[in-house]
């Protein structure tokens, strides 16, 4: 590994584990307890600045880009102890207040990278977002948490246009929902097709030009991936030319995901992350699914590694 001049910020608190979905749920707290434990025993943990969310109220920002009538609704359903929003998606006791911090964490990265140079960074954050719509959260996701970050980072000086790229395993149809129709937000997503939630054709491609979905196979591997990026996503987005670069960084295309049937390995996210570099000046990861513990680790450990070698 070179030297590296500014640190590569992990932004977390143990409080995420709080979010109770019940231990049979996929999305559960030993997701993030093994990849903190796999970053610390790694080779890159001298590099790594380990951060707690800053203490600050996100409402404002999240019921600009939610309906406050629903952001309301989770919080009563908090209140009274918890229930569901859907089949998959618990509430308990505490989600309310952990969903407000992991917005949070994900505005905190936002000004890290935008406030200093070199920097990039990683929110280790739960709930994930990218499925949670305008009125309705859905698919374990409470609040959007990428597309609330966009939409902040263009309240920023200098900030004019904000893209996300999405490479989760399932289509990030909250996200689509919530930029699709800002000029300002470009939206790049590759998912498994067909699969949960059934969104994301290539024919959906946003008020403006602005969204680009990828749809892939089944059993799709590194190399058709590889001709993603090349033909569709780096294009695309370096058209757009924007000034950060938001990742949804889910990890449940690898082989070993219990939920859903890509074949990438772990160390693919290497050659995705270097990708990034093309499109953006400023990057920042945040965590969305990936439910093998193993995979789920070594896959940010490749993202991270690759974004300190780019440092």
């Amino acid at each position: 590994m070179p030297p590296c001049v500014v640190p590569f910020r992990v932004i977390y608190s143990e409080r995420f584990l709080a979010h109770d979905t019940g231990l049979e749920h996929p999305e559960n707290a030993g997701r993030l307890t093994a990849v903190v434990a796999a970053l610390k025993a790694h080779t890159i943990a001298t590099y790594l600045e380990w951060v707690e969310p800053c203490d600050r109220n996100p409402l404002p920002y999240i019921n600009a880009v939610h309906d406050p009538a629903y952001v309301l609704t989770l919080q009563r359903i908090a209140e009274r102890g918890g229930g569901h929003l859907d089949g998959d998606t618990p509430v308990s006791a505490a989600s309310y207040a952990i969903a407000l911090l992991a917005v949070a964490a994900w505005l905190d990265g936002v000004d890290y990278v935008l406030n200093t140079d070199g920097a990039s960074g990683f929110v280790l954050a739960r709930p994930p977002g990218h499925h949670a719509e305008y009125g309705q959260g859905m698919g374990f996701c409470l609040l959007s948490n990428a597309a609330i970050a966009a939409h902040y980072a263009l309240a920023q000086p200098g900030i004019n246009r904000v893209a996300i790229l999405d490479w989760d395993v399932h289509h990030g149809n909250g996200t689509q929902q919530l930029v699709s129709n800002h000029p300002q937000v470009a939206y790049c997503s590759l998912h498994q097709m067909p699969a949960y939630p059934g969104t994301g054709q290539a024919s959906e491609t946003g008020a403006h030009g602005n969204v680009c979905n990828i749809p892939m196979a089944a059993r799709s591997v590194l190399q058709d991936y590889q001709a993603q990026f090349e033909q569709q996503v780096v294009p695309f987005l370096q058209r757009f030319q924007p000034d950060l670069l938001l990742v949804s960084a889910g990890y449940d295309a690898t082989a070993a995901d219990p939920l859903a049937g890509i074949n990438l390995s772990p160390t693919d996210y290497g050659f995705f992350t270097t990708a990034c570099n093309k499109i953006a000046p400023r990057v920042l990861f945040g965590l969305e699914g990936g439910y093998d513990y193993q995979a789920l680790s070594q896959s940010v450990i490749a993202t991270i590694e690759a974004a300190i070698k780019a440092n």
